[in-house]
């Protein structure tokens, strides 16, 4: 994102739920193990992404789908949403946050076909997790791997 300067914390941006018009930042969740996926809704990696991420939904776990695509918008990312009977947070990506991202990760965090997924942490540490899908089991072994490398 050429000649976006933007200094802060990506965690700290306020973000507003598709649905509920409720906002929330990732850092109100500090205490809970959090999966941000960032994603686009023609992405159909990052739909396989979402199918499995609905297998773990209910086992204490925040998940925050985050659409990092410039040109779409609250609606199409609702009706994605709901088309597909996905049951989380969904917002879209303020252009500053997306460019903090891409600043903490390079590139690959907004490269919706590679399935990007952070692992953030109780104490809000974090790590990118690796390329492609994930199926539920391995998120769940992300998880008790943790945030420190």
């Amino acid at each position: 994102m050429p000649g976006v300067e933007v200094s802060g914390d990506w965690r700290e941006f306020e973000l507003e739920e598709v649905d509920s018009g409720q906002t929330f930042k990732i850092s109100d969740f500090a205490g809970k193990t959090i999966f941000l996926e960032s994603f686009a809704v023609w992405c159909p990696t990052c739909l396989k992404q979402q199918k499995e991420m609905k297998k773990i939904v209910d086992e204490n776990i925040v998940h925050i789908s985050l659409d990092t695509d410039p040109n779409e918008s609250a609606a199409i990312v609702r009706d994605h949403k709901t088309e597909n009977d996905l049951d989380w947070y969904f917002a879209v990506a303020p252009i500053e946050m997306t460019q903090l991202l891409i600043d903490e990760f390079g590139n690959k965090i907004v490269n919706a076909p590679a399935a990007p997924v952070v692992l953030i942490c109780k104490d809000q540490s974090y790590r990118l997790l690796k390329r492609g899908v994930k199926d539920a089991d391995e998120l769940r072994e992300e998880i008790e791997e943790g945030c420190n490398e």
